[in-house]
């Protein structure tokens, strides 16, 4: 068989691999508990002013 000729029972391997459903995988959520906090020192107008600052140069 010549390089790039269809290949019948390939074609067939590829459509049973791509059609298998793979379900072997844990169906429950995962729970995370914690907190997220931010502070960035920073009051908004220094913010803004800073922003300012480096669309300017």
């Amino acid at each position: 068989m010549s390089m790039g000729a269809y290949d019948d029972a390939e074609h067939e391997r590829r459509e049973e691999k791509a059609s298998t459903v793979d379900a072997d995988f844990d169906q429950e959520r995962s729970e995370f508990r914690g907190t997220v906090t931010y502070d960035s020192g920073e009051s908004a107008d220094e913010l803004l002013d800073q922003f300012q600052k480096l669309n300017d140069t």
